[in-house]
């Protein structure tokens, strides 16, 4: 039986432990809030500057006027390489949360003969650096708080490798945000941009009604609005992607950190009853040291 003190020492070691993972968890709770509030309200915006893309390029006038030369980020081109933009996490102490996304983008990594690979967070760039991917470029140091100049700089990279040739499309491999308690790793297809399809005709009283609705007026033409909305486009998307990751990762962190805390509290238990038991054996075995030293006394 291990000896009551090392039992003591192992108890306080485990109390310590639990009381980091406990603050930890409640961190991580304070810090899931903000981030789910910011990545709810986040997705409104996304959806509206998709829909100011598509009433631009709904108009039939529209879409003659557009010079694919102009605005290149529609291009459509035969995919040869593609480029993977892969989301973790920079700190572990997260349950499943980064293994998921990073098996989920390997497993697209290995359908791909020839691909561009940009990672986000620490993790990742330690996940595929390990197995001899090679990384085109790496940013980390926002995972659980990002900005929209931290999205900026993602599309930024994007948008230039499509931009320069290097790729002929552009995938965001992130993890969509369901609740505290679930996360799933997604692909989601960001360039070149595939404007949304234009609403079907209904009868001429029906589209007048609609027209009248909706009518919105783009200034100063809505080729000129399509150019500056194709960037900020990709932007959004990556920022609300980024919205997503920081809400997943929290609660990820915060169910580890509740499971580590419970899980201490029950070996604190068993330890407490192993150091007990000890003792007892300890005092029982000194007790019978001292009856046995009186009867060879009085022998």
């Amino acid at each position: 039986m291990p000896n009551p003190r090392e039992i003591h020492r192992h108890m306080r070691s485990v109390t310590n432990i639990r009381q980091i993972t406990k603050a930890m968890k409640m961190v991580a709770s304070a810090r899931l809030r903000k981030a789910q509030e910011r990545a709810i309200t986040t997705k409104p915006f996304a959806e509206k500057i998709k829909q100011l893309l598509q009433d631009a390029v709904s108009d039939r006038s529209v879409l003659g006027h557009i010079d694919p030369k102009s605005m290149p980020l529609l291009e459509q081109r035969p995919v040869k390489r593609t480029g993977y933009i892969v989301v973790s996490s920079d700190k572990g102490l997260a349950g499943p949360y980064n293994s998921n996304v990073l098996k989920h983008a390997q497993m697209e990594l290995m359908d791909s003969d020839d691909y561009t690979l940009i990672t986000v967070g620490r993790k990742a760039k330690e996940f595929f650096s390990r197995r001899g991917y090679d990384i085109s470029e790496a940013l980390f140091g926002f995972s659980d708080k990002p900005s929209y100049e931290n999205a900026n700089d993602i599309a930024r990279a994007a948008i230039k490798i499509f931009l320069n040739g290097s790729v002929d499309e552009v995938v965001l491999i992130y993890t969509e945000f369901k609740s505290a308690l679930a996360s799933t790793p997604v692909t989601k297809h960001v360039l070149p941009i595939v404007p949304p399809a234009a609403a079907e005709e209904t009868d001429a009283k029906a589209s007048g009604a609609q027209a009248s609705a909706n009518e919105i007026i783009f200034e100063p033409n809505p080729v000129d609005v399509i150019k500056q909305l194709l960037p900020y486009y990709v932007k959004t998307e990556i920022y609300a992607a980024l919205m997503q990751c920081a809400a997943s990762e929290l609660g990820a962190r915060m169910t580890a950190m509740s499971s580590a805390t419970d899980n201490a509290s029950d070996l604190i238990r068993n330890l407490e009853l192993s150091y007990n038991k000890a003792r007892q054996a300890g005092i029982t075995n000194e007790i019978n040291e001292i009856v046995g030293g009186a009867e060879a006394l009085n022998s």
